[in-house]
């Protein structure tokens, strides 16, 4: 009897000793400060690490590709980590592809890019140039836009589109999940304080609507879709048939269509929610994963 007490004590043993070592492999999740010169603050991001890039002896010079995904509207740069079911999600995508992801902070109602009236407000610089800056000197990185992929939810689809559309130098490839593809909130179907609400972050951001313009020409999407096209970059944008902003993807796809720009398109089952971006995310990443190959900047 005593033996066998024994013998179960040590399986038990081994069992935990193998659990614990299990949970120390995988990707690694680094929280990061990054200074930014521009707003005169500092922001925080996650660096989520694929177990390949851990493991690689100190000689070891192999540069990983980049993916930065934003997060949303009253959102932190924990949200991806923290609000899908599965909290591993970026864990496994970052391993299953050899890829560095990183989750910047964007404040709650920026939508990326720089506004001309408040000065803590300069998203587009902060992404583009401060943001990439700390990765690329801290991280071993594919430092060229043959390694760099950019993506978001809502307020951060707005955010990757935009902001590849103003730098296709730094990018290889932009998506979308459920963005913001047109600011002017009358195009949102959502209740009328809401879309007050966000009328007047915009005019806060960006000044009144010239001439009762509320989209914005230049800072929202509809209107660069020519730019998208000039740029030539891969393109992959999706939503939810039941999301509210529905009618401004459906926008931006009809006249990507008219201007003859390649993308790739979908709409399928699902709300504004977590739910819904923790299945599309993956088909974005295995989209991305494709241009990656193809760039030759894939980790094998």
């Amino acid at each position: 009897m005593r033996s066998d007490l024994s013998m179960l004590r040590l399986l038990l043993t081994v069992w935990v000793s193998v659990q614990l070592v299990s949970q120390a492999l995988g990707a690694r999740v680094d929280t990061i400060d990054v200074p930014s010169a521009r707003m005169n603050r500092t922001l925080r991001a996650a660096v989520v690490l694929p177990e390949r890039y851990l493991k690689a002896k100190k000689r070891d010079t192999q540069p990983f590709p980049v993916l930065y995904l934003l997060h949303g509207g009253t959102g932190s740069f924990r949200d991806w980590l923290t609000k899908p079911a599965d909290n591993q999600l970026l864990h496994h995508l970052a391993d299953q592809y050899n890829l560095i992801i990183v989750t910047p902070d964007g404040d709650q109602t920026s939508y990326y890019f720089d506004s001309p009236l408040v000065s803590s407000s300069q998203f587009e610089t902060f992404i583009s140039q401060e943001l990439i800056h700390k990765i690329d000197n801290t991280y071993r990185t594919v430092r060229d836009r043959k390694g760099r992929i950019i993506a978001g939810l809502s307020m951060g689809g707005h955010g990757a589109m935009f902001i590849a559309s103003r730098h296709p130098d730094l990018f290889a490839a932009a998506g979308s999940m459920s963005g913001v593809m047109n600011i002017n909130t009358a195009t949102w179907k959502v209740k009328p304080d809401f879309a007050k609400s966000r009328a007047e972050n915009f005019a806060k951001l960006l000044g009144p609507p010239a001439a009762g313009d509320a989209t914005y020409p230049g800072y929202t999407m509809v209107t660069l879709a020519d730019r998208l096209k000039s740029n030539g970059l891969p393109l992959i944008f999706d939503i939810g048939v039941d999301d509210f902003l529905i009618e401004t993807n459906r926008d931006l796809h009809r006249r990507l269509l008219e201007n003859n720009t390649p993308h790739e398109y979908t709409e399928r089952p699902g709300e504004h929610t977590w739910a819904y971006w923790e299945n599309a995310l993956p088909y974005q990443v295995l989209f991305f994963s494709r241009v990656l190959k193809a760039n030759n900047v894939m980790v094998p």
